[in-house]
């Protein structure tokens, strides 16, 4: 049976604990693993290719959890017996799921979208083995200041968006437009790390 990594407390996380141990994590995010690194977590990568397709009228809080279990799950599969953490990260604004930018327009496309505005990250998280499942959805509130056309020429031109969702990665050059984030740092990096350690 499957249970929740959290439920908000008075804003607080409650937090399932996962026994000590390497993880494989099913993604290759080099952020992500720079996270897991950085807090000390054993882990090898192992990642497996999935459809990505936001189902019909599917929440993003909903899509990102399927497809952080359907990578876990993915993994498990070639890996009977391990541990696997699957993880996915999307970007809202006004209900519409930013992905990863399809080309340079596509990114100023959303960076205007995001100029002087607060979106919402949302990150889902599955801990999956023979054991069961866990999982849970992490969402950050981020402000981003005015950006002007010259500013956003300037930030797809630096190539950081590619392969970011919402066009943008908030520890690299963009963090010059971050006002504020109400939430996980790490999670709009990738990967909530309090709720996986």
């Amino acid at each position: 049976a499957r249970s929740r990594l959290h439920r908000h407390v008075d804003g607080q996380p409650e937090v399932v604990r996962e026994p000590a141990g390497k993880i494989i994590l099913a993604s290759r995010s080099p952020r992500r693993a720079e996270l897991l690194t950085a807090a000390g977590i054993s882990f090898e990568v192992l990642a497996a290719d999935i459809d990505e397709t936001p189902g019909p009228s599917e929440t993003p809080a909903a899509y990102v959890e399927r497809l952080a279990i359907a990578k876990a799950r993915a993994v498990l599969a070639l890996r009977p017996g391990a541990r696997v953490l699957g993880a996915d990260t999307t970007v809202t604004i006004d209900g519409e799921i930013l992905g990863k930018p399809i080309d340079g327009d596509d990114a100023a496309r959303m960076l205007r979208k995001l100029s002087g505005r607060p979106h919402e990250v949302h990150t889902g998280v599955a801990v999956v083995s023979g054991a069961g499942e866990h999982s849970g959805v992490e969402t950050t509130r981020v402000w981003f200041a005015p950006m002007t056309d010259e500013d956003i020429s300037w930030y797809v031109g630096t190539g950081e968006p590619v392969d970011r969702a919402g066009a943008y990665a908030i520890q690299g050059f963009a963090s010059r437009f971050v006002t504020r984030i109400d939430g996980s740092y790490s999670n709009v990096v990738g990967l909530p790390i309090a709720l996986v350690h």
